[in-house]
């Protein structure tokens, strides 16, 4: 299989200048509207991006799980890989790739702590399963074997049999407040089109086309 003859030219839509909001969480709204009502599998999906004191840079997928002015929302362990180098360097990028519009949106911005209020006020939407697997978990450790999870399953199950599974402590959410956001449509012979928004000092924010 030659992997270099994979591709697709991208044809469904452009992205001008004078289609943008002038915020850019109001254009992030926009897009994720018209996402959701194209019936996108995981829309909400989003690639979190953090980097290790030693230089060291991580990758992985989680669920954006609501989002405002304020910035974008994302829930984890609080001992897992990424919290711990979020500790560390604060500054995260995010991607969101939504393949069926030929789309994407990256976001560089400083992820910082959510209340514990906040925290527990998502937690108990949860579904009893994902809240009993937020006990289960002690996300990015080594673990033996699957069945090592299943009979910790069995044990929370016992444990909170009587009554609401309470927010672990180890549990809790990052906001990331953007300060670059760059809006990418699919185009014909790569010929993309980018636009992106960086945050000024005390200003509005400034839009700029960028070559593919």
């Amino acid at each position: 299989m030659d992997i270099a003859e994979l591709r697709r030219e991208y044809c469904k839509r452009g992205l001008d200048r004078e289609q943008l909001a002038a915020d850019p969480m109001d254009q992030f709204t926009r897009w994720f509207e018209e996402v959701c009502a194209a019936d996108v599998l995981e829309p909400n999906a989003l690639s979190v991006a953090t980097v290790a004191a030693d230089g060291r840079p991580s990758l992985r997928t989680v669920l954006l799980k609501y989002f405002d002015k304020d910035g974008l929302v994302f829930f984890t362990n609080l001992e897992s890989r990424k919290a711990r180098e979020i500790a560390v360097n604060p500054r995260v990028s995010l991607l969101f790739l939504w393949r069926e519009l030929e789309r994407q949106v990256r976001v560089e911005g400083m992820a910082e702590r959510v209340s514990v209020r906040e925290a527990a006020a998502y937690f108990m939407r949860r579904p009893r399963g994902s809240q009993l697997g937020a006990w289960v978990s002690r996300q990015s450790s080594i673990i033996s074997s699957r069945q090592l999870l299943e009979a910790k399953l069995e044990e929370m199950k016992r444990r909170f049999k009587d009554g609401e599974v309470p927010l672990p402590s180890f549990w809790g959410g990052y906001r990331v407040r953007p300060d670059c956001l760059e809006f990418w449509q699919g185009r014909p012979s790569r010929l993309h089109d980018r636009f992106e928004y960086r945050k000024t000092e005390n200003g509005p924010w400034t839009i700029e086309r960028l070559a593919p």
